[in-house]
């Protein structure tokens, strides 16, 4: 939709939300409010996209990022006012569609919907309405005896019998652009807010006798702007239940959808099963045929084909396929599991690669290292990396052995073959095929002769 332009509003502050971050930057299901938008109207076909920033403007601007058009509204005076700041960047288009930054469950069939009618008609503005049980606090749509969109009355000003209609406004417009910027120009700020608002855009077209066209969303749902705390819970909770379905219809079993929580940025392939308790976040990729949780947190993962991850917090790493790993694990970033590793309880691994077939049962902390093929690392293995300055690597080479209560001093390297004995604290390089101790010699003293010696001595 090359002629199409989106402007979404997201320069308000959000009181209610109580919060020094601006409101569109609230996060639920892995994006912030105004990336939920942005990505529906993406999807819907529509390629420019501006941002009205205000309040908190660089911060947004910051979290977004370049790709982004943003125009400034410096002054928070009305909808009216927002959208005139965006009419330089829209350029040329014809078509404008207006959507709010705090909306966050609108999907793109619906603007594709709303957009393809509003061509189709030759309206100068299509209005998205919905269909509510309680209206309380929205604009109605008023219709006359053709069922002709005659224009909007807000709740403050709407008579008994226009409180009683239940279609309302949702603040999501389309525009043909021609009529838009010069009715923008005629807006006046006639009211107890002294700002300039949208709705009397669809006002100055009924009177011009202009087509003003409404498209009622299917879900009421969708229409659901984020104003505070508790809305915002409401908001995460329906999209995270459309997630689990979308993935459930996809051959993901989820055992309790109540009590699994999963990124809308998250890829999970067939035949996975996920326990409850489980977090999937950020830009999380599940390949087919895994089991996940319960009680596992997974940001920014990659796990392979045929992995089972249980009571494990993993970040930014990289689990390959065949892996078995917790419960209670905890690869922190930059941490690389190849095929078939064990990872047990109780273990830490951070920036590390682990080679394929290799284990870390039990009680490991494994920094900076690098392990081959095959190596199988004992309980309460430490790699002591950090020297108070700097980090150092450790490298374990393939079908290495790593004995219990082992101390690895880096820089440090264990050839492939070696085995080093348990309780062995190691800082010199061990040559591949060798053993090495490294601990105190053993004295054992008879407890008999002691507690002999300690009579004497009371009788003395």
């Amino acid at each position: 939709m090359s002629d199409t332009v989106a402007v979404i509003l997201a320069a308000g502050q959000g009181k209610r939300m109580h919060s020094r971050r601006p409101k569109v930057l609230h996060r639920i299901a892995g994006r912030c409010l105004v990336e939920h938008v942005l990505a529906a109207a993406g999807e819907a076909g529509i390629e420019k996209q501006i941002i009205v920033i205000g309040h908190g403007a660089e911060e947004v601007r910051e979290a977004l990022g370049p790709k982004y058009t943003y125009v400034l509204q410096e002054k928070q005076l009305g909808t009216g006012h927002a959208l005139a700041r965006a009419r330089e960047a829209a350029g040329t288009a014809a078509t404008v569609l207006v959507l709010c930054g705090d909306t966050p469950l609108l999907r793109p069939a619906t603007l594709a919907r709303l957009l393809r009618e509003h061509q189709d008609r030759q309206a100068a503005v299509t209005i998205l309405t919905a269909v509510v049980d309680d209206p309380t606090g929205y604009g109605r749509i008023i219709r006359d005896g053709q069922g002709m969109v005659t224009g909007i009355v807000e709740e403050r000003d709407a008579n008994p019998v226009e409180k009683a209609i239940r279609e309302i406004n949702t603040g999501t417009y389309c525009f043909k652009a021609a009529h838009l910027w010069s009715f923008l120009e005629q807006l006046q700020p006639d009211n107890d807010q002294g700002e300039y608002y949208l709705t009397d855009v669809v006002g100055l077209a009924c009177r011009e006798n202009l087509p003003v066209q409404a498209v009622a969303a299917g879900d009421p749902e969708e229409i659901l702007g984020v104003n505070d705390r508790a809305q915002l819970a409401i908001a995460g909770a329906i999209l995270r239940r459309r997630v689990n379905m979308a993935l459930m219809q996809g051959g993901v079993t989820i055992i309790d959808p109540e009590t699994t929580y999963i990124d809308a940025t998250v890829r999970i392939g067939p035949d996975t099963v996920i326990y409850p308790g489980t977090f999937l976040e950020g830009h999380t990729i599940i390949d087919e045929g895994c089991s996940l949780g319960p009680g596992t947190t997974l940001r920014d993962c990659q796990v392979g084909k045929g992995s089972h991850v249980i009571h494990t917090v993993a970040l930014e790493s990289k689990i390959g396929p065949g892996c078995q790993v917790g419960p209670f694990a905890y690869l922190r970033p930059g941490t690389v599991l190849d095929a078939r590793v064990k990872v047990g309880d109780f273990v830490e691994i951070k920036a590390s690669r682990i080679g394929a077939d290799s284990k870390v049962p039990h009680l490991t902390y494994l920094g900076d290292t690098t392990v081959g093929t095959g190596v199988n690392i004992g309980a309460g293995t430490i790699t002591c990396n950090y020297d108070g300055e700097k980090k150092w690597p450790t490298v374990i080479e393939d079908g290495a052995f790593i004995g219990s209560n082992s101390n690895l001093v880096a820089p440090v390297r264990v050839g492939a073959g070696a085995l080093v004995g348990a309780g062995s604290t190691i800082t010199e390089d061990v040559p591949a095929g060798s053993m090495a101790l490294a601990r105190g010699r053993q004295v054992n003293l008879s407890r008999r002769s002691k507690k002999s010696s300690e009579k004497r001595q009371e009788k003395g």
